[in-house]
């Protein structure tokens, strides 16, 4: 007759080696005593019942166990091969230039040991440097060359998947599969897809209703402020070639230093207002080697085409905006600034985050032909300005200097 003997885990290698009259063998748990042990500790070999009791047999154990699987994780993070492979591309390009350039001199910008932490997937900082190359660097900024040699970005809203957005009645998400097969990739036929995953993402849950935001009605003033939010968006994107993530802290700050809605709590009263505004800003000694005033016209033809895009796309670009807001936020932690400058930004980024909850709700239950009404009066208005500009000369501002117009990106 088979038993089922209760013991402890001491007792258990001794029951079982003096006597093989029982058929089964079973453990009590050591961290509870009370259930049957059914797992193991991989560390120690502690017999328990349940991941409480795992968690509370040994906090010693169980930190050393999940530093062991981190750290070995992170031994396994390598750098992608199309990444490396576009940064081998990059240097072998300037390599080749800044060789012709010197005349049959035998050097380059960076040494072989630079060279050397770029093609391993090392993190380089101007620390690394030497002067002669430091120096190099900045004559290459300075002139422009290094734009040359960035890819330039398309936006996701000049893509033909823009038209395809759809969101949920209530503004969330819709589940999207993106296709990661090897062979779409070379295929035409899903060349949506991958365009597809270029799109920023959706609310991640449903928009709350107006209502229940604010008793109050909205103010109609917010169409207008819609335009300097978006002109901020579209610009601080440009800037960044796309790639926000990079610099989440200094993007946020661009933005903020561009859209007077949200970095100032202006209240522009007109289309008009607003993009003057912000292009004044642009062909400003800060940005004017973004490209000034043509750059700026640029700009408004961005908004006009997310506006013609429609709702969803609209509230895609208006979360994705306040991503990057937040984003902004959490680096301030790790920046060196004052504490007064700290909180100063923080109130400013909180607060901007708010402003884009609240338009991207409002503009999410505005009916669908608000946008094109909208879009063409931001056209009328931008071939004033353009009229404007060809009497006042305010295109000079942002054509003093043409080679400068056409640096991408600058020395922080």
């Amino acid at each position: 007759m088979e038993r089922d003997v209760l013991v402890s885990e001491d007792a258990a290698a001794a029951a079982s080696a003096a006597s093989s009259s029982f058929a089964e063998t079973r453990v009590i748990c050591r961290v509870c005593q009370k259930q049957f042990a059914q797992y193991t500790c991989p560390r120690c070999n502690s017999r328990y019942c349940s991941l409480t009791c795992y968690k509370g047999h040994s906090n010693q154990c169980t930190e050393l166990f999940m530093r062991e699987n981190v750290t070995e994780e992170l031994k396994q993070i390598q750098p992608e091969d199309e990444s490396k492979r576009q940064m081998l591309d990059i240097l072998k390009r300037f390599h080749l230039e800044d060789e012709t350039e010197s005349d049959g001199e035998d050097e380059s910008m960076f040494s072989e040991e630079i060279i050397q932490k770029v093609i391993s997937g090392d993190r380089i900082n101007l620390e690394d440097l030497s002067d002669d190359e430091m120096k190099r660097f900045r004559q290459a900024l300075a002139s422009g060359e290094l734009s040359k040699m960035i890819q330039p970005w398309t936006p996701w809203w000049k893509n033909p998947a823009a038209k395809l957005i759809s969101l949920s009645h209530d503004g969330s998400q819709l589940i999207r599969e993106v296709s990661t097969d090897v062979t779409t990739l070379s295929d035409p036929s899903a060349a949506s897809e991958s365009i597809t995953s270029e799109i920023p993402e959706g609310p991640e849950s449903p928009l709350p209703s107006l209502k229940q935001l604010t008793r109050a009605e909205p103010s109609p003033l917010l169409t207008v402020h819609l335009v300097d939010i978006l002109y901020s968006y579209c610009f601080t994107l440009h800037l960044y070639n796309g790639d926000w993530h990079s610099d989440p802290f200094g993007a946020s700050t661009v933005a903020l230093s561009m859209s007077k809605v949200m970095g100032e709590d202006a209240k522009p009263a007109t289309v008009s207002e607003s993009l003057t505004t912000c292009i004044e800003e642009t062909c400003s000694p800060v940005y004017r080697h973004t490209g000034g005033f043509i750059f700026a016209i640029g700009l408004v033809d961005d908004i006009v085409t997310i506006l013609s895009l429609g709702g969803n796309a609209l509230v895609c670009a208006l979360c994705d905006f306040r991503r990057l807001i937040q984003a902004g936020e959490s680096m301030l932690k790790e920046e060196k600034v004052g504490k007064t400058e700290r909180a100063q930004s923080s109130q400013k980024l909180r607060a901007s985050d708010r402003k884009l909850f609240f338009i991207t709700c409002w503009a999410h239950e505005q009916p669908a032909d608000t946008w094109p009404s909208l879009a063409h009066l931001v056209e009328v208005q931008k071939a004033s300005l353009e009229e404007l500009d060809n009497r006042s000369g305010l295109r000079k501002a942002g054509r003093k200097d043409n080679r400068q117009s056409k640096v991408l990106i600058e020395e922080v």
